[in-house]
């Protein structure tokens, strides 16, 4: 959608899931010094040859953002391909499947080993960057284009790697320019309920739409 070619659009998205289970890969697993290092100089060679090409300057391929009809019940949203915890290209995803129910929008992902903070615990970071991009799949069902002005996001359990989680999240409030969301970060309670390891809390400032084609000078 980004470059109107699904071909170079599909090409990207497969560099990028090579390149998640990559960093899981070097993360999560022993490797010999002369393989990390032959690893290494590999990938410096795959640079060079992919910084020859030009430039892309997203603002041109998209200025006015990803704003369109309010996706129907129950399906699967998705956004920019290059959106760094949700995009199918970005080497930083976290491989999660979006849908909207109703008027929330749901992920469903697992956690990986390039995902760890404490030893067995996911970094408190990558689940406050969860927490922002699911809140902007809110602004996806209610069409309304918006930045994050504000992001709370409290730690009640350790989050668990390797195990599915859901991360729920919903509009609570309008009051003028501002969105207020709430959302939950659950788990199987392995007893028919869930477990709730984090809650997140967000005031997200609607913007006209045209403000996406803004761009700063130089």
């Amino acid at each position: 959608m980004t470059t109107g070619n699904s071909d170079i659009e599909d090409a990207r998205a497969d560099i990028g899931q090579a390149l998640r289970d990559l960093g899981h890969s070097v993360v999560g697993h022993d490797a010999a010094v002369e393989q990390l290092a032959k690893a290494a100089n590999t990938l410096r060679e795959l640079t060079a040859i992919l910084e020859k090409g030009t430039f892309r300057d997203r603002v041109i391929e998209r200025p006015t953002g990803d704003w369109g009809p309010a996706p129907p019940d129950g399906a699967e949203m998705t956004s920019f391909d290059e959106r760094p915890i949700s995009g199918r290209s970005s080497p930083y995803g976290l491989d999660m499947r979006i849908v909207r129910d109703g008027d929330e929008a749901v992920a469903y992902l697992t956690l990986r080993s390039a995902h760890e903070g404490a030893p067995g615990r996911a970094h408190g970071g990558i689940i406050s960057a969860l927490f922002d991009d699911v809140f902007g799949f809110v602004l996806t069902i209610q069409t309304v284009p918006a930045f994050t002005g504000e992001l709370t996001v409290r730690y009640e359990k350790g989050v668990p790697l390797r195990e599915p989680l859901e991360c729920r999240v919903r509009m609570t409030e309008r009051d003028g320019r501002k969105i207020h969301m709430t959302g939950e970060l659950t788990g199987d309670d392995g007893e028919g309920g869930r477990t709730v390891y984090t809650r997140g809390r967000a005031i997200f400032i609607a913007i006209p739409p045209e403000a996406f084609a803004i761009r700063s000078e130089g």
